[in-house]
């Protein structure tokens, strides 16, 4: 079947009843007049839109770079329209800045292929170096920023790894970028949800250790001889501190960081005002940070400075991924029961839902206490056993973080969930326990995440929102339950 090509008079007048189209449907809109649902359609929409105008611009930026290039001479395309080169050509038609010139020359370069013939002059025909994400820009269903978080993590291998593996590699990152389900990407935890470039940036590191362990990890003997901290001059006050630390190092102090900074770690509960926000719906909890004014980096300083201070690190440090902090939370059997009521917690004014008590009994556990009628306390319930370090460890070294796919929270500011309820007889062993971020595990009996145990490990199925399908999918796992190996 012969394919009649579009000349480029057809093309721009095309774009321009699109353009005209597109105007008409924004036209006067107020964006705030949607309800939520209809907000988020009409943001996706939008976004579908505009990556599919990404994919064309990266495109025709490369067209135009090649016909630009300064090798042609009085036929470049920039000498013939009075510009000194590609960049200034490109800048004066688009009005885009040098730098989004250049990013765009670059991303369409690598997946062209342009970027390693000697030129890429206009006539040569360069063969398309990243098939899988040259088809996820042009269809729009692929975003110039994970595009170029793709091709510059692959970028590097095509010397040192097979072809044929590289193409799987590729396809399975825009799989997970696109939401795709592809034979690289069914079974795997989270196949067929898009993820954000962010996530996908994470999944391509790990690519990169597998398919080169030698090259993503430098050897012991070289990092640790480039390792250093220093103070730089006094100025405005301060010590500039300046340095690098190895990958071992970096995870010793993420951990203490992540220990300290953990909600858990310095335990501190919504004011009353923020409560009946939180209460009416107004406020997510976790979502918004509590009285605390301090950014990461002030933070992390005093992190650093108790630390040095204390010169007793393991008896000051909270344990991670142990057991939640000795909170004392106080609630009426008769109303945890019933589900109406509040929770009381020891030195806290303001009361605390009921759903944060079932949490807190989740993560911590609990024990009856049984009073009299003038209040004394007349014996002590058996102490319900909660999940133990140990049971922590083993869960952490299967689940790796929170298990909701796309949730980056580390293992060590997780929390336990019993996967069939402790007041529904759950066990509180291994095979019911998962790994949830404070967040998830606040909101999983509203968000619409579901979680299930099979033949050992945990499956999640997600809200419409994120999986239109309702499919149960493995949930993530710890990136060493993978071997290091091209051919798996």
């Amino acid at each position: 079947m012969l394919t009649m090509q579009k000349s480029g008079s057809e093309v721009v007048a095309l774009l321009e009843r699109a353009d005209a189209s597109v105007a008409a449907a924004l036209a006067e809109v107020n964006f705030q007049q949607f309800t939520g649902d209809e907000a988020l359609a009409v943001m996706a929409a939008v976004e579908k839109l505009g990556r599919r105008a990404d994919g064309a611009r990266v495109a025709s930026a490369t067209d135009v770079a090649s016909r630009a290039d300064a090798a042609l001479g009085h036929e470049s395309l920039a000498y013939k329209n009075g510009c000194r080169g590609k960049y200034e050509l490109i800048t004066a038609v688009t009005r885009i800045s040098g730098s989004e010139a250049k990013r765009r020359m670059r991303l369409g370069g690598l997946v062209s292929g342009a970027a390693h013939s000697a030129s890429g002059l206009l006539g040569q025909e360069i063969p398309v170096q990243h098939p899988a994400v040259a088809e996820g820009l042009a269809s729009g269903e692929l975003g110039v920023d994970a595009a170029e978080v793709i091709v510059t993590a692959l970028e590097p291998l095509s010397r040192r790894v097979a072809p044929e593996v590289l193409d799987r590699a590729e396809r399975a990152l825009v799989a997970s970028a696109t939401g795709a389900i592809t034979p690289e990407t069914e079974g795997l935890p989270g196949a067929g949800i898009a993820f954000s470039a962010d996530l996908i940036r994470a999944q391509a590191h790990e690519w990169e250790a597998r398919l080169d362990p030698d090259g993503a990890a430098p050897s012991d003997e070289q990092t640790a001889a480039k390792s250093t901290v220093g103070f730089g001059r006094f100025k405005a006050g301060l010590y500039p501190l300046r340095g690098g630390v190895t990958p071992e190092l970096k995870g010793i102090m993420d951990g203490i960081f992540n220990t300290f900074l953990s909600a858990h770690a310095a335990p501190a509960f919504p004011s009353a005002e923020q409560q009946a926000l939180i209460e009416a719906g107004e406020l997510i909890p976790g979502a918004e940070e509590f009285d605390d004014p301090r950014t990461g980096g002030e933070k992390r300083a005093d992190i650093l400075r108790g630390v040095f201070e204390s010169k007793a690190r393991d008896a000051k440090t909270p344990t991670m991924g142990g057991a939640a902090p000795v909170v004392m939370v106080h609630v009426n059997a008769k109303d945890l029961k019933s589900g109406t009521g509040v929770g009381w917690v020891d030195g806290v004014e303001a009361p605390i839902s009921l759903r944060t008590v079932r949490q807190k009994m989740c993560a911590g556990g609990y024990q009856n206490v049984f009073l009299g009628e003038d209040g004394e306390v007349l014996r002590l319930g058996e102490k319900k056993r909660f999940f133990t370090t140990a049971q922590r460890r083993a869960i952490a070294a299967r689940d790796g973080g929170c298990v909701i796919p796309g949730c980056t929270v580390a293992a060590a500011w997780c929390e336990v969930h019993h996967i069939i309820p402790w007041q529904h007889h759950g066990k509180t062993d291994i095979d019911n326990g998962t790994l949830l971020c404070w967040y998830h595990h606040a909101t999983i009996d509203s968000s619409g995440w579901e979680i299930r145990m099979v033949r050992g490990r945990p499956e999640v199925r997600g809200p419409v929102l994120f999986d239109p399908t309702r499919s149960w999918r493995p949930a993530a796992t710890h990136r060493a339950n993978t071997a290091s190996s091209a051919s798996g």
